[in-house]
């Protein structure tokens, strides 16, 4: 696949910089994705507002992100056969539209029935969902080709230190929005608007990114199906799922969980937790070469483990520090290794349709436990929840800890 001018194919920008206008393009573009995203962390509230239960919003999170693993596995292949030029702008149109019909759900909920709203409500976060992990998995497969192979899991990992950029701007930002607005109805209208207007200026980006781009002829990629049978990425796909499940805890339920313990915002959390994801991506940036890949997935897994561990005790919004800090140096070392490792597996010409696959398996992960989390919320409690988070972590650590012994990182010196 090429998505790339033809130019910057035929040799990868070492001489130029691999920071130069292409990373940091993509870089804002990835920063107002993740901001828009954290916005919507009060869609579990917006759920309750509209009469959910926390059985609901892990039901609607479930279904979104089905269809979107059913699409990341059935027609992934379309980032090789397409490219990103064209993938890329109807997957950012599919987000904006998504925030506008949960603008839809608020506004429209003394003209329907209570299962119309909901069932407006699961349409609403399947074209959201679909669109922003399409989204995301573009913006890694540009980036990919943009560097030379060496140098892909240090510019996936600084690419996405944008993000903590974004979720802090977010996720304070919605808090902000909730303290100044006392109207339930208009604090969603300004929430999920907000993301969408985000989402008009990342479309905007993309657009700028991929003006010129022009893909070579070439035979149609085999189905995403195919490509994981034949290039099965092993047990890193636990570890992905395992991350899906830490973002279903997080960014889904903590919200419901503050609330619950009388906590005022959940942004002190995620702050803490972008910074400290940010330093420590940078603090760790050459650990692929030195410890491996896969220790740094059983390090990421052991600081998911105690950051949930540490959360079921949470009591008051300024014991958030400590877990957010854990939580943080989990993520800044499972995100890069994880995409790196899986769709390492794949060929070049298929490394679309890999990143695509690999990330349907941390989506997976979020069908998997957000139904289950949210259950366990409502039958024994949040604290039992993240109890149960924290096992899920530790369990995969440990697997990955066996892999890590029996088979030496490729890309690591020692």
């Amino acid at each position: 696949m090429s998505t790339v001018p033809a130019s910057d194919e035929d040799h990868h920008p070492q001489m130029s910089g691999v920071y130069g206008r292409t990373f940091w393009l993509a870089y804002l573009a990835n920063s107002a994705l993740v901001g828009a995203n954290a916005l919507t962390f009060r869609f579990a509230e917006l759920v309750h507002y509209l009469g959910g239960t926390e059985s609901t919003v892990g039901d609607i999170v479930a279904l979104g992100t089905l269809v979107a693993v059913i699409l990341r596995f059935s027609v992934s292949h379309f980032l090789d056969d397409h490219g990103t030029r064209r993938i890329w702008p109807i997957c950012s149109l599919l987000f904006i539209t998504g925030c506008g019909m949960f603008i839809a759900a608020t506004q429209m909920q003394s003209l329907l029935a209570a299962t119309q709203v909901m069932w407006l409500l699961y349409v609403a976060r399947v074209v959201f969902f679909v669109g922003m992990t399409g989204m995301f998995a573009c913006s890694m497969v540009h980036i990919q080709n943009h560097v030379p192979p060496e140098r892909r899991t240090e510019i996936i990992g600084n690419l996405g230190s944008s993000g903590f950029i974004g979720i802090i701007f977010g996720s304070n930002l919605g808090d902000w929005i909730l303290y100044i607005i006392t109207d339930p109805r208009t604090q969603f209208f300004v929430l999920f608007g907000g993301a969408g207007l985000l989402g008009v200026f990342y479309l905007c980006i993309v657009l700028i990114l991929t003006h010129g781009e022009h893909r070579e002829p070439q035979t149609a990629s085999p189905v995403a199906l195919r490509l994981m049978v034949r290039f099965w990425p092993g047990t890193v796909i636990l570890a992905a799922m395992t991350m899906g499940m830490g973002v279903t805890a997080t960014q889904t339920f903590l919200t419901r969980f503050a609330t619950s313990q009388k906590i005022e915002g959940i942004g002190l959390f995620f702050t803490g937790y972008a910074i400290s994801a940010f330093f420590f991506r940078l603090l760790v940036g050459n650990w692929s070469r030195t410890i491996g890949r896969h220790w740094m997935l059983v390090r990421g897994l052991l600081g998911h483990t105690a950051g949930h561990l540490m959360l079921a005790f949470v009591t008051e919004s300024w014991q958030y520090i400590l877990p957010s800090i854990v939580c943080g140096f989990g993520h800044a070392l499972l995100f890069p290794a994880v995409v790196s490792l899986g769709s390492g597996a794949f060929p070049k010409e298929c490394r679309g349709a890999g990143t695509a696959i690999i990330l349907g398996f941390t989506d997976f992960g979020s069908l998997v436990y957000a139904p289950i989390l949210g259950r366990i919320g409502d039958d024994f409690g949040f604290q039992a929840m993240y109890f149960t988070s924290s096992g899920i972590a530790l369990a995969t650590a440990v697997v990955c800890t066996i892999v890590a012994r029996l088979h030496p990182d490729s890309e690591s010196r020692s």
